[in-house]
């Protein structure tokens, strides 16, 4: 990661406590150096220096204006004789930044905001905007946001997926009506994860998540082992609809939660302890053991307790299948719970969005900077274990089925 050496001016220092904009124009200055320092590297000189390595030469700068939560910015971008300076400084975020600012502009147009998020949107466009700025904003943004959640899924396979769903509102014919969204995350075969997609659905409905998983097989969405999630009937029954054969893993967090509200108040700390054994069990035949020791002590003093934990134990240990050191990331969605806390912070600046392409715009390009960092960070799983162990397991299954065919006759 480069590292670059940024000074700041008595000026620049003074201004950000005593006028307006003062952020703004500190902000600017620093980003402007850091242009400064990122074409020094690329042509290996700095001004005016003499020397063998140079590989090029300055030619003056060019006013580059954005819009951030700070307030409008005017960038120096510096132009290079016969060449092109590259910077990824806007790349990401632009994205992101630019899905707020035109959220709350859209908000401002439609009548929808208060007097106070017309204020804010106006400190952070700097200017006078109408449907027509939206309108341009939104025709660089929305297609960029469109080809990832749309791209093909076919490049790998991907063994593991949560999915979650949170609600947002949004003002559909005169009335703000709740509407889901559905987000899956998927762990590649590589060990990396992805984010899949977002999808707006009515509700968490059955139809709602069919809808969802189906629009994931169209993208060759394949060779799914584990789908972890929360307990919904409908996102299940979708889930055995559209992919047969996978299995699912009800999240651990959210099962202790249930089953906690079902357990007296004076027994939850045993009856945690009891049951987080359970499901940190080594293999599934002693956690069906210590599951019916539980049954049978707590059966008089937490019968509702004792019945979730029968009703929900194969699904809620499914991952105890799996080689153990895949098991801590996925026994919980966890991982997704965090993502819809980002999509929050976001989300509360809002409050209701206008339409439904301005949630996918803005929370989609929210995803797309995640998912960059994921991709091309560290790994997340070392898959080469559970690899070796489901090939183990799919001639253990072959050799169990070849041995219950009957004698071909001669």
């Amino acid at each position: 990661m480069a590292q670059y050496q940024i000074t700041l001016n008595d000026e620049s220092l003074k201004d950000l406590f005593l006028q307006d904009g003062g952020v703004a124009k500190l902000v600017e200055q620093v980003l402007n150096q850091v242009l400064q320092a990122q074409v020094t590297e690329q042509l290996k000189a700095s001004p005016y220096e003499r020397t063998e390595e140079r590989r090029g030469y300055r030619n003056g700068t060019l006013p580059h204006p954005i819009t951030t939560r700070v307030g409008r910015l005017i960038l120096q971008v510096p132009r290079i004789r016969n060449g092109e300076f590259s910077t990824e400084l806007f790349a990401r975020y632009q994205r992101s930044e630019q899905a707020l600012v035109i959220a709350l502009m859209e908000m401002v147009i439609n009548g929808v905001s208060t007097r106070k998020v017309a204020q804010i949107t106006e400190e952070l466009c700097g200017t006078e905007f109408s449907k027509s700025t939206v309108s341009a904003l939104c025709k660089r943004l929305d297609p960029i946001v469109a080809a990832w959640n749309e791209r093909s899924l076919r490049e790998h396979r991907y063994p593991f997926v949560l999915v979650d769903a949170l609600v947002v509102r949004i003002r559909e014919d005169g009335r703000v009506r709740p509407r889901a969204v559905m987000i899956a995350v998927g762990i590649n075969e590589d060990g990396y994860r992805e984010i899949l997609g977002l999808m707006i659905g009515d509700s968490e409905s059955e139809a709602s998540w069919r809808a969802f998983f189906a629009w994931l097989k169209s993208r060759d969405l394949r060779d799914l082992d584990i789908v972890v999630s929360d307990s919904h009937a409908g996102l299940v029954r979708a889930l055995q609809t559209e992919f047969q054969g996978c299995t699912w893993h009800r999240c651990q967090t959210h099962f202790m939660r249930n089953l906690l509200d079902a357990t007296p108040k004076s027994l939850h700390e045993d009856v945690y302890t009891r049951v987080r054994a359970i499901l940190d069990a080594p293999d599934i035949q002693t956690a069906r053991l210590l599951k019916d020791k539980f049954a049978e002590e707590y059966a008089e003093r937490a019968p509702k307790a004792v019945k979730v934990l029968e009703d929900g134990f194969d699904d809620v240990t499914a991952v105890l299948a799996l080689p153990e050191r895949y098991r801590r990331r996925l026994r919980t969605t966890n991982g997704v719970e965090r993502l819809n806390e980002e999509i929050r912070r976001r989300e509360r600046v809002i409050r209701i969005f206008p339409n439904r392409e301005s949630v996918i715009r803005l929370i989609g390009a929210l995803l797309m900077e995640i998912d960059e960092a994921w991709t091309t960070g560290r790994c997340y799983l070392n898959m080469e274990e559970y690899w070796k162990w489901r090939k183990e397991q799919e001639v253990s299954d072959q050799q169990e089925s070849d041995a219950h065919q009957p004698l071909s006759r001669l």
